[in-house]
């Protein structure tokens, strides 16, 4: 991926859920969730444990103050700050999102 790079617009996102993106050729998913400090995640949307690229619908919520995507395959949970995944020996790419004059950008 090249260092940075304009994805979507934020009118694009769905408050306190996910969309996947297509980003150089690879899927990525970002959450926008608007009530936290950081606002805007992004996780590579590809679950190793599901084998399918799935992640961008999954549901977001809080494990012991950590914010994370559960798998709406097989239910793992997976960090949105760090991709690591809280139940099995596995983790996704994440990537640095932010959100500039309205428009998210990853780096």
């Amino acid at each position: 991926m090249s260092s940075e790079q304009i994805v979507c617009d934020k009118s694009d996102l769905i408050e306190n859920s996910g969309v996947c993106a297509l980003v150089d050729g690879e899927q990525v998913a970002i959450f926008y969730l608007p009530t936290t400090k950081q606002q805007v995640f992004a996780i590579a949307n590809w679950d190793p444990c599901g084998k399918a690229n799935v992640l961008s619908r999954g549901l977001v919520g809080d494990i012991k103050g950590e914010i994370v995507v559960a798998s709406p395959l097989h239910k793992q949970h997976f960090n949105l700050q760090t991709g690591a995944c809280l139940e099995a020996d596995v983790s996704v790419k994440a990537y640095r999102a932010s959100i500039v004059d309205e428009k998210v950008i990853i780096a």
